[in-house]
This record gives C-alpha cells, structure tokens and sequence, in this order.
C-alpha cells in the first residue's frame, strides 16, 4: 500500500471526484483491509444517499471486514491507536467523521481536542492507514451557520491530519496529484550515509560501487602475537574438490550448485569415541557438538584444535532508514582501528594467533526507495566474496571467521530474514543504542518502518538469492554469502557471528544447500535475528553468553573455548575400562580385559541355570561375579543341600 515509502496517506478531493475509488486502489494489493465507516445511518426515505452507500459496499473486496465508529467520534482515534503493524485501514471518510462530531446527540463535545486525538493516533499507529475526506477549502463560503461549521471542523480535521500524515493526496476530475512529499525523499535526521572521520564528505566513487571480480584481494594483516604452528604432521585433511580459482574456471554462482558436503561418517565417529576417553560424568556437554563438527569438516574421527584462523571484516554502509541511529563515521572508524591493530577485534584475534582482513564491501543504496545493489554489482561481490575464502584455503588457513561492522547492516540483514524466514520487522530488528548505551527508540521505529517499505516495494519482485541480495541485502551480505559459497567448495568451516553472517547463510542455502553444514554458530549474542536465522538454518548456539564485542570479535572470544575442547578430545588417553592405561600409568589392557576383573574367579562360579526348568540346557554366563567385601552370598550357585527346583517354575509361597 505504501506510496513512495509512505505509509499514513490522507487522500483528499471533491464531490464525485474519484478519491474514494483511488484511496482503494492503493490497499487493493493488501491481503486483508479493515473498512472504518464514519458516516451515521442514512434516512431511511433516502433512497438516493441509500444507493450511494450500496455502491460504496459493492466495490468493497470480500476478503475486507467493516467496521463503525458513527456512535461514537471518540472511537476513531481508539480504532487507529490500536490496531497492529500487520493492519491495514481504509477510513471513508472524515466528512462523515464530523457531521456526527458535530451531531447534538454528541454534545457537549471539544471539537477541537478530538481532532488532535486523531491525528496523534494518525502519528503514533503502526498500522497502513489511508483516510478519505472532502476538500472543503476550495469551495465557497456555507451561508448557513450550521455549514459554516462543519465547513471550519473538517478544515482543520483535514489540516490536523495531513501534517499526520505521511503522504498527502488531491485528486481532482479522476486524476491523483500528490501534495505530500512532492518527490521521493528520505525520512528527516536519518543519516543516508556514514561520512568518514577524516572529515572528508564521504563520497563514493563511481568505480567504487562495483567490487572486481579478478582485482587485488585486501592485505592479510598480521598480529602483534605470533601464530600458532601450523597442522601438526600425520594429520590428514580431505582435499578440497574445486581446487581451480573460480575467476579462471568461469564458475557461474547459481542456485543448485553441488559443492561438497562435510564426512557423514566422522563425526558420529568422533563422538562415540569421546565415549571412551577419560572423562569424568557429563565430560564435555553440549560442547561435544564442536567436536562433532570438526571432525566432520576435517574429515577425521579425531580432530585436532584449530590453528590456522583469518577473520574476515566486511565493511561496507547502507545508506537511508536502515542506518538511523547508527553515529555518522562509526563504522569507517572501527575498520580503520581494526587496520591499524587497534580495537577488541584486532586484540582479540592477536590473542588468538588469527590473521585479520578487512574487506571494503560495495555501498548500498537506501532500500526503501530502490535496489540496494545493482544485478552486476551483486555477481561480482558473490565471486568477490569466493575469492577471499580461496585465497585463505590456499594459504592454508583451517577456519574463517566472518564478521561486518558497516551501518545499518544489522537493519539490512534483518531485512533479507524477513524476506526469507517470512517475519514481521519489529521482531528481528534489535534495539538500537546511542553512543551513550542509551536505547534509542525513534531510531529503532525508523528502522522497522524502513524494512517495511522496502518488503512492501518489492512484494511483487522474486524471491530469488540474487534478487534478495539486490533488492535488500547489499554490498557486506553479497560478499559474505560468496565466502561461505566459497569456503564451502574448499572444506573450510566458518564461525558465524552476528546478523550479516547468517543473512548471507539464508541466501547461500538458496544457491547451494550444502553451505550451512560448514558453518558453525557460537553465540547468538541476544540477537533476535540470529535466533530467528538460526533455528531456521539448523543452527544451535553454542553458548549463551549474550556477548555484544561487535561481529567477529565475539567468536573469537570464544575461540580459546572451543580450542581447548577439541585439544583434550585428541589428547586424552581412554579409560582403563576401553583398554586406556590404569592409575598406575601400566600399559593399555588387552581388548577384552575389561571384560573381567582381576580378583574375580570364574573357575569357582558355578552355571546359573537357565530355561525353564524342563530339561533345558544351563548356560554358562559370559561374566562372573567378583567376590563380596562384606557378608552375603560367595557365590550365585544355588545351595548344595537347599531343596529341587519346582519343574512348574512357581516360586515357594
């Protein structure tokens, strides 16, 4: 219903001049209208007033339900304050709204407050709302002063509500003539770009809007903390299927791509052999699932820490109501500070012996007037994007870390879950907080009605990977859908962590199934759209730690975790019952010594009969009771003078 990314319209116009019928075309495309009716009960003699309202009715959609405020004027404002963001209103019209506003029966009444209580509830509601009502400035002066009243109340209703509004119509002979907004223009004090914080204005260059598919890749920085050594020898790592770049092999990144799936086999392996180790009770918990993991990207039954890691930072802004809120020149500062080793991602991954790349991602456009990218743009960030998870399994690299630090991509990322898991904005947007840790509520309504917009603009477009990249998901989300696409083709897991990466983790499972089973959520952070994209993709988090260091330095908290729990599953002997070594530090048992136990002894255990007591053979047991401590029985034999069995098989009463 939104015009031009407006969504509270006042559709104004004269007698018989077509407003009505346009105020229902812009809601025709709704699923489900409620029609608000003002207008008090015609005179039942009034057979012409009578078909003029039968007309009204006829043009209404079956899928549209009806309701009446003519009892009560008051109840219109109740009517609009309440209903959802998921609604979508049509009220027709407020010249009726005020012939009972100024109905006697209605008296006494403050005509002029229960006209701001509409237009407050015009304001404040969350709802798609179109209002119809005569314009009654254009016409003469009433002689009467009963006219001369209601021609002043709906003048200033109309004035009130208008500057409600958001969009403005005249229409005028049939013909809609918008007087509100003039033109397309984004929403007021929302920034539409974040401008460096070297002062420059932050223009993008032309050249800059397009990522090169075959162009130099960012440096690989290198930490203040030396890496960690490299896989240790003997260790065995399955080769990766597309060891061909994909720029050379003209790879075209479509949806049903076969690219390979992680071994079936080890880790179910892995962790049945976690059964056998030396650990106490529980032993690793739900953390057993990181060993899972990793012996299934490994290819191995026991897998070993990871040791070569690269975090990949994309930054890349998105401009218009995604990015309100969000302090001009942030998110430049923050990938400047990383590029300088400066800031917790840098520290964190420095601690972690990672490498840390900052990837310039294409800018986006504001997407509740148009693309956020162009098709071109998309292609060459998704090969951009395979690029960096090739070049990184060529240098060796065991694990990719993928995080983004751009404005308004949190906003962006929950777009494309909404576009794709079906969502309603207002659940997957986060709060949104200043720079004082202050929560920021009129950003975060900003936010949500720009993902709204931007869902109901392109709610005819397809729902393709690449459309949804284009259409919503910009620069960051493109290039981080192609790393996992193409860390997928080479064998690489990739630690998720924040809404960019599984964003890009929902367009990815459209183009190739495969790429989820090589991505590894750690934390959700609190985030309701990791949640949401997380339980969509399969995805458990690992922890619960609500940490909010920003995208990537979060996993990399949790690194040092994750290591220590894959080294003691390799290096932790079995236990002395599996054919691990006593506390004595002997050598391993035999495979089948724990089958028994050293003071037992067999030869004197005697048969313990088995069947029915009717000539059934005895069968001998394949264990033997070990000898009591205390007082008892010594031995499971039945006593040599107690009575015979019964052949019944009764026990005595």
């Amino acid at each position: 219903m939104s015009v031009e990314g407006w969504n509270t319209v006042l559709v104004l116009g004269g007698i018989r001049s077509g407003k009505s019928e346009f105020a229902e075309s812009l809601v025709a495309d709704a699923p489900t209208v409620r029609y608000v009716a003002t207008s008090a009960a015609a005179d039942p003699d009034d057979t012409e007033w009578a078909t003029r309202l039968a007309a009204h009715r006829a043009r209404r959609p079956g899928s549209w339900t009806t309701e009446e405020t003519a009892d009560d004027p008051r109840r219109l404002a109740d009517v609009l304050a309440s209903a959802g963001p998921n609604e979508t209103l049509l009220v027709d019209d407020l010249g009726g709204w005020v012939t009972v506003l100024l109905d006697p029966a209605h008296q006494p009444a403050d005509d002029v407050a229960t006209i701001t209580e509409l237009a407050d509830a015009v304001r404040a509601s969350e709802a798609r709302i179109v209002l119809v009502s005569p314009e009654v400035g254009l016409s003469l002066v009433p002689t009467t002063p009963l006219g001369r009243a209601f021609a002043d109340a709906l003048g200033a209703a109309n004035r009130a509500v208008a500057d409600a509004c958001d969009a403005v119509a005249l229409v005028v002979a049939g013909q809609p003539a918008w007087l509100k907004p003039s033109a397309p223009l984004p929403p007021v004090d929302v920034p539409t770009r974040a401008a460096p914080a070297d002062g420059t204005d932050g223009a993008v260059p032309a050249a800059a809007a397009t990522v090169p598919a075959d162009g130099p890749l960012p440096e690989v920085l290198t930490p203040t903390v030396p890496p960690a050594p490299r896989t240790p020898a003997g260790t065995t790592w399955t080769t990766p299927t597309m060891a061909l770049p994909v720029v050379a092999t003209g790879l075209v990144i479509q949806p049903g791509m076969e690219l390979p799936m992680p071994d079936e086999y080890a880790g179910p392996q892995a962790v049945q052999r976690l059964g056998t180790l030396d650990l106490p009770r529980a032993g690793l918990g739900v953390l057993e699932r990181v060993v899972e993991f990793a012996a299934a990207t490994q290819g191995t039954p026991t897998p070993t820490p990871w040791t070569d890691v690269r975090v990949l930072l994309l930054h890349g802004d998105h401009t218009g109501g995604v990015a309100a809120g969000a302090p001009v020149g942030e998110s430049t500062r923050l990938a400047r500070q990383a590029r300088a080793g400066r800031g917790a991602l840098a520290r964190l991954a420095a601690e972690n012996g990672a490498g840390l790349q900052v990837v310039d991602a294409p800018p986006a456009a504001p997407i509740e007037h148009g693309p956020a990218l162009d098709a071109d743009t998309v292609e060459s960030a998704l090969r951009y994007g395979w690029r960096l998870a090739e070049e990184a399994a060529e240098a060796g690299v065991r694990l990719l870390v993928l995080g983004a630090c751009g404005a308004g991509a949190e906003a962006a990322a929950a777009a494309v879950l909404v576009a794709t898991a079906g969502a309603e904005a207002p659940t997957v947007l986060g709060r949104v907080h200043t720079a004082d840790g202050e929560i920021d509520d009129a950003a975060w309504m900003v936010r949500c009605a720009t993902v709204r917009d931007a869902l109901h603009r392109t709610r005819r477009s397809p729902r393709d990977a690449k459309d949804i990249l284009a259409e919503l998901g910009g620069g960051d989300v493109a290039v981080a859908c192609g790393v996992l696409l193409g860390a997928t083709a080479r064998r690489v897991p990739v630690l998720l962590d924040g809404p960019v990466g599984l964003a890009a983790g929902m367009v990815a499972r459209d183009l190739a199934g495969q790429a989820r089973h090589w991505c590894l959520l750690v934390d959700h952070g609190g985030h309701p759209a990791v949640r949401l994209a997380a339980d969509v993709l399969g995805l458990t988090p690992l922890l619960d730690l609500r940490l909010d260091l920003g995208e990537g330095a979060n996993a990399l908290a949790a690194l040092p975790l994750l290591r220590s729990v894959l080294a003691l599953a390799g290096s932790l002997p079995a236990h002395p019952q599996h054919g691990g070594p006593d506390d004595d530090g002997d050598s391993d048992l035999p495979a089948d010594a724990a089958a028994t136990v050293p003071d037992a002894e067999p030869e004197t255990a005697a048969p313990v009969a088995a069947g029915d007591g009717a000539g059934q053979p005895d069968v001998t047991p394949e264990f033997a009771e070990p000898t009591p401590a205390g007082p008892g029985p010594t031995t499971t034999a039945p006593a040599d003078a107690g009575p015979e069995p019964d052949p019944s098989g009764r026990r005595a009463g």
